[in-house]
């Protein structure tokens, strides 16, 4: 063989070998770069972070700020709200859920209801730890279970105290209040601030029970209207029988007046007199006028 060939062929071994350094150059700063990214954890605006070392199972007491902090591999930065956020468990499958989460309850009679709820909250910054000691879990999952949870205990428990229309009618809002002071309190220790809860749209009864209530309230309606108007016509007839009783009163005192001073006769014709004499006034003189 010719020497060209020699020359080429050891050419092309240095360029393998050139590449296979420059490969592993890259390959080890690419590593180093997901080394580094995978040690580092982040902080959203709005949240406090909670690390957590899944290894040996050890929480750190104090909570992180908005930033970037050291996360070796085996640790987690668990992120909770110290902002206000809201939840809406609704039917509507646009909602913050494809499928129906609705809540479902009874009133004290078994009548199956259903509701849209909804709830707004944020976290304690310094008791977020304690959150997550409790729950071993993301907000997602918080809201997800034990909150909707204690929700729903809340409204089941209070609504088989009541019937459908009070349920429907006069304590709908007193339902919500009660639940939502119940959940308040179970969570307050843990760090979960529950700031209201509150229906995100009717509560739905049964057709047939909702044209029931529907025309009871009807009824009523109408039975208030009559009683009104039964009212009105009493205090138009007793304005009535006052003012005749007035009246009647009051002639009884003007002829009572006349008949103890005949004078007055003559002193009501000179008050309606307008001043001018008639053309003829007869033989004698005008009635209310003494001529002596």
């Amino acid at each position: 063989m010719s020497s060209s060939y020699f020359q080429s062929d050891e050419n092309a071994g240095w360029l393998r070998s050139g590449w296979s350094k420059t490969g592993l150059v890259l390959g080890g700063g690419l590593a180093l770069i997901l080394v580094a990214q995978a040690s580092f954890g982040r902080v959203d605006p709005g949240n406090v972070g909670i690390r957590v070392n899944n290894i040996v199972g050890g929480v750190e007491q104090n909570t992180l700020g908005v930033g970037w902090y050291l996360a070796p591999p085996g640790t987690h930065i668990y992120e909770y709200p110290v902002f206000t956020r809201t939840y809406s468990w609704t039917s509507s499958s646009t909602e913050q859920s494809p499928i129906d989460e609705s809540f479902s309850f009874q009133d004290r009679n078994g009548l199956s209801l259903k509701a849209d709820v909804a709830v707004s909250y944020h976290v304690d910054p310094q008791r977020a730890s304690i959150l997550f000691q409790r729950y071993r879990t993301d907000m997602d999952q918080i809201i997800a279970g034990p909150l909707r949870n204690a929700i729903r205990n809340a409204i089941v428990e209070r609504a088989a105290q009541l019937g459908v229309e009070q349920i429907y009618g006069d304590h709908k809002s007193e339902l919500i209040a009660t639940a939502q002071a119940q959940v308040q309190r179970f969570f307050a220790p843990y760090g979960l601030q529950v700031e209201q809860l509150y229906w995100a749209g009717n509560i739905v009864v049964p057709a047939e029970v909702l044209r029931q209530i529907n025309a009871k309230i009807a009824n009523e309606q109408a039975a208030l209207a009559a009683q009104a108007n039964v009212a009105t016509a009493q205090a138009n007839a007793q304005a009535r029988i006052a003012k005749a009783k007035g009246d009647a009163e009051a002639i009884q005192v003007e002829a009572q007046a006349i008949r103890t001073n005949p004078e007055i006769v003559k002193m009501r014709a000179v008050e309606k007199w307008d001043g001018r004499l008639p053309t003829y006034s007869g033989a004698g003189p005008l009635p209310f006028l003494s001529v002596k």
